[in-house]
């Protein structure tokens, strides 16, 4: 007997530390919508991230039974995921889904590309969980500040020409390339912590008006030093060489593989393909921090702007109605919809060629699918199989994020 090809999941809510406190986290009070589970927020617990895919660290599971979802997409692989995403991805989801609410910057990280990713996790499995890479994405559900990718050459070598910065770029080039940035990288992640601490104070001394538009690093800096100590190399990596990123709700930002990012505040849902492989270098404890020169020697620099980095949406071809848009990474594992309804309106969405999983991110509504209606409440999570057509109706008003391949 075949599976049900759509039904509702619950997510796993993990307490990262960067995470906001109690009830001010969304993916809190999101997790705690779905019924029956034994999940209840402590106001001193801090909050960071629900996940709702398949992967074994914090998985979802099927709502009406509690198994695992990994166990039933085994079971019926042919129906709940498709042959296409069967024969190129193998037996599991090709993405993951999150929701986060962050209230102080994410360490300073990369997610290695396959072929690093595949070294790595045959090395050290319990660190590098898996061989795949990770590239994201993350649509800002509130007002959301990245560090995202690198500034564009001419922005950062005239900070490095400043007195206290001059150290970390000891050639003092004519014309830095990308090969410059790298090094000046590995220097600032390599700076004991008596360095990092002194050229921070330093570097809060210099007057505004001496780095132009580049002065609101001294507005962030306090803020981060507040967070991790002015020991924190992170800080000035960050600052001084990556793109700073204020983002509304509904926009969203794309990380390559490789990508140098630092997600700093606010709630957004993220999505990636099917990895938890991460190298940190800052906004973390020392000890906590992978090798300096493998982090640097595996930047890319395919973002050098924020244009780079910004993901625009897109009207999607799945919507009868014209009220959802699709924000398109350029990876094969998934699209992001996303799905807004005014009071009465409602949306029909044509059958996907692979799985997708829906959470709705506020309002409430019905989905008609499969021949039944199913009711949607903030949230609410779905599976929702290949070849399934979908209608959403709402009287309040509704937003729904789906991930599908």
């Amino acid at each position: 007997m075949s599976e049900q090809l759509v039904f509702q999941l619950s997510g796993t809510c993990n307490n990262y530390p960067w995470g906001k406190k109690g009830k001010q986290s969304l993916a809190a009070q999101l997790c705690a919508q779905t019924p029956g589970i034994d999940f209840h927020i402590n106001d001193d617990e801090f909050y960071s991230e629900m996940w709702f895919g398949d992967y074994p660290d914090f998985p979802a599971r099927k709502l009406e039974t509690g198994e695992l979802l990994s166990e039933v997409l085994k079971r019926d692989q042919e129906h709940l995921l498709g042959n296409k995403v069967v024969e190129k991805f193998g037996s599991e989801l090709p993405y993951l889904p999150k929701i986060l609410s962050i209230a102080k910057a994410l360490p300073l990280q990369l997610h290695p590309n396959k072929e690093l990713a595949t070294k790595l996790h045959e090395k050290d499995p319990e660190s590098f969980t898996d061989p795949n890479h990770k590239p994201e994405i993350a649509v800002a559900l509130s007002k959301f500040e990245v560090f995202a990718g690198f500034k564009p050459l001419d922005k950062i070598a005239p900070l490095f020409k400043l007195e206290p910065l001059q150290e970390f770029s000891p050639e003092q080039p004519d014309e830095w390339t990308d090969e410059t940035l790298r090094e000046v990288t590995r220097n600032l992640l390599k700076s004991d912590l008596e360095t990092v601490k002194r050229v921070q104070t330093e570097l809060s001394k210099i007057p505004k008006d001496q780095l132009g538009e580049e002065a609101y690093i001294l507005d962030l800096l306090p803020r981060l030093q507040g967070q991790y100590g002015p020991e924190d190399a992170g800080s000035l990596v960050a600052l001084l060489c990556m793109n700073f990123l204020v983002f509304e709700p509904g926009d969203a930002v794309w990380i390559p593989a490789d990508g140098i990012h630092a997600y700093l505040a606010g709630d957004i849902v993220e999505c990636m393909a099917r990895s938890n492989n991460v190298l940190n270098t800052g906004f973390c404890p020392p000890g906590d921090r992978n090798n300096a020169d493998t982090f640097a020697n595996t930047l890319t620099f395919k973002a050098h702007s924020k244009d780079d980095v910004y993901l625009p949406s897109q009207k999607s071809e799945k919507s009868k109605k014209g009220k959802t848009v699709v924000y398109r990474p350029p990876m094969s594992e998934f699209d992001m919809l996303k799905t807004d309804l005014g009071s009465g309106e409602g949306e029909q969405l044509t059958p996907s060629e692979g799985p997708g999983v829906m959470i709705v991110t506020s309002g409430s509504g019905v989905m008609y699918a499969e021949g039944k209606y199913h009711q949607l409440k903030e949230g609410f999570i779905y599976f929702i199989a290949p070849g399934v057509p979908i209608e959403w109706e709402s009287q309040q008003g509704m937003q729904v994020h789906m991930a599908v391949v």
